[in-house]
């Protein structure tokens, strides 16, 4: 294990996204991974439940159109690896082209029978100069 497989499969995981590859992109996560995102009122318990948000966001227009890590850290924790990056996104969304700036964490863990890292979870927040301020 090393810092370079979580790396990779994070590429892959962004690479996927960024191509609008919507079955490369969930072949990424775990059944069991679990979403936070801001955009959305409540956490996805689990990858069927964000394939269903995604495919209605198809149906709705929505498609990747670029997606650019940056800044990528990892943090080995045994068979669970933290991997936080900036990522810089454009969308379309119902036909308008929208860039964002998000951060975002993405925790890995090996399946023991692969020894593949799949992501188990993903928190999407807005980067600190989008929030408002208090």
């Amino acid at each position: 294990m090393s810092e370079q497989h979580i790396l990779e499969a994070a590429s892959s995981l962004v690479a996927a996204f960024a191509a609008n590859d919507t079955e490369a992109y969930f072949a990424a996560f775990s059944e069991d991974a679990s979403f936070v995102f801001h955009t959305c009122e409540q956490p996805l318990p689990n990858r069927a439940a964000y394939r269903e948000l995604w495919d209605s966001w198809q149906r709705d227009g929505f498609a990747v159109l670029a997606c650019t890590s940056l800044n990528p850290v990892v943090s080995l924790q045994g068979d669970v690896a933290i991997f936080y990056h900036d990522v810089a996104t454009r969308l379309r969304i119902q036909g308008e082209e929208i860039e964002s700036r998000e951060r975002e964490t993405i925790v890995f863990r090996r399946q023991p029978e692969s020894g593949r890292w799949l992501a188990c979870h993903e928190h999407l927040s807005a980067m600190p100069e989008q929030l408002p301020q208090t």
